[in-house]
């Protein structure tokens, strides 16, 4: 199974998600959440991975 990945904004490039959580947001939409390996800045995916 392939890490997720996310769009990292300060670094501007796509990374693997580092320590991936699966949650639920508000409006009961699933998605990933997590921190770039690189600067350590939340990243966030909408959608079930």
């Amino acid at each position: 199974m392939a890490a997720p990945q996310a769009y990292c904004v300060k670094c501007k490039t796509k990374r693997e998600i580092k320590d991936a959580v699966q949650i639920t947001m508000k409006n009961g939409r699933p998605a990933t959440q997590g921190q770039c390996p690189v600067c350590g800045t939340k990243m966030f995916k909408i959608g079930a991975s």
